[in-house]
């Protein structure tokens, strides 16, 4: 308090005495001459109108597609593009990749805990010291507790228009993903949880330094098994937790930049729903994309009810199979309205 007191009484005295000495001070009839210079012209304004604009932006947008067009254009980046290319190709003459939910195939209670169990009670690998090798076994549930907030990160080959409808394409597939499961899903422009990143064959090799930077902690054999890639893992998803937690705190996806319109869809579809849990695959299960025959190329009706299944309240994280089954089954019945 003294010393506000007295401060505050120094700045009343000192304002006082300036007063006093304006008073005392001689008046002179002649100003003195301001010594500034003149304001130096303007440039002129811009011609801002619409036309001008739209000039600019399709000036911006060609320069940018030129660039991410020579980006894509390496040797690897072309054999990829072409044998992508000819998979979808082949897969589509063959009947598969389908876009409709196979609602013809008939669904039971005993039939969806059995495809439950398959898809979000086993892994789809397994480790062998620094290797993941393709294995299926019985892993306890795992899906998120905390907002999932998806971004996606473009290589530099991926051009402005082919990321807006990749942006897009998330986007919507974030809110269905929402809608099935009940748990918040969107996308983010700024940090996030859940990484997508779209890499050219190229930019995916040179990745690791990038993927340790995203994920502190990522396993060395994590980051070896997406830098090397086997062209037939047209893409793939890896989903983290803490310790020996089974509550995901953190998922990256690699999805090919060289796949073709359905093969791309398809990788959307299947890699970013099996980051909330949905882990495995099988040929047993249908109608579903998570069957490694591509089959379909979009989740269905059936994959829906899943995703519905594994964050219902009712399950908890951690659950074994013997501890899961009975409340899932008891589920998969009140999904399809069938009595117990």
């Amino acid at each position: 308090m003294p010393r506000a007191f007295f401060r505050a009484g120094l700045l009343l005295v000192g304002l006082l005495a300036l007063s006093a000495c304006s008073d005392a001070l001689p008046k002179s009839d002649t100003p003195d001459a301001i010594d500034a210079a003149a304001p130096l012209p303007r440039p002129d304004r811009p011609d801002l109108t619409q036309a001008a604009l739209r000039r600019d932006r399709a000036s911006a947008a060609r320069a940018a597609n030129a660039a991410a067009a020579s980006a894509a254009d390496t040797p690897a980046s072309r054999n990829m593009r072409a044998y992508l290319t000819s998979v979808q190709e082949t897969l589509l003459a063959r009947g598969k990749m389908r876009t409709d939910g196979g609602t013809e195939i008939q669904l039971t209670p005993e039939r969806l805990t059995d495809d439950f169990v398959l898809i979000a009670l086993h892994d789809e690998y397994i480790r062998d010291g620094d290797r993941l090798i393709s294995k299926s076994t019985p892993a306890p549930l795992r899906r998120w507790d905390q907002p999932i907030s998806m971004r996606i990160e473009f290589g530099a080959s991926v051009a402005p228009t082919q990321r807006n409808r990749d942006r897009a394409e998330i986007a919507k597939y974030a809110a269905r993903l929402q809608a099935a499961s009940g748990h918040p899903i969107g996308l983010t422009n700024g940090d996030g949880n859940y990484d997508i990143l779209i890499l050219s064959e190229d930019e995916r090799r040179a990745i690791g330094p990038r993927l340790a930077a995203l994920v502190p902690g990522i396993p060395p054999e994590d980051i070896q098994a997406l830098v090397t890639l086997a062209p037939q893992n047209y893409c793939t998803v890896f989903a983290y937790s803490r310790g020996s937690s089974s509550t995901y705190v953190q998922a990256v996806a690699l999805i090919r930049a060289e796949a073709p319109a359905r093969l791309r869809t398809s990788c959307f579809h299947e890699e970013l729903a099996q980051g909330l849990g949905l882990v495995n695959d099988s040929p047993m299960v249908r109608p579903s994309i998570f069957n490694d025959d591509e089959e379909f190329a979009q989740l269905t009706p059936h994959d829906e009810l899943l995703l519905q299944i594994l964050y219902d309240p009712r399950l908890r994280p951690g659950m074994t199979e013997a501890e899961a089954r009975p409340i899932v089954l008891q589920i998969a019945r009140e999904l399809l309205a069938t009595d117990v």
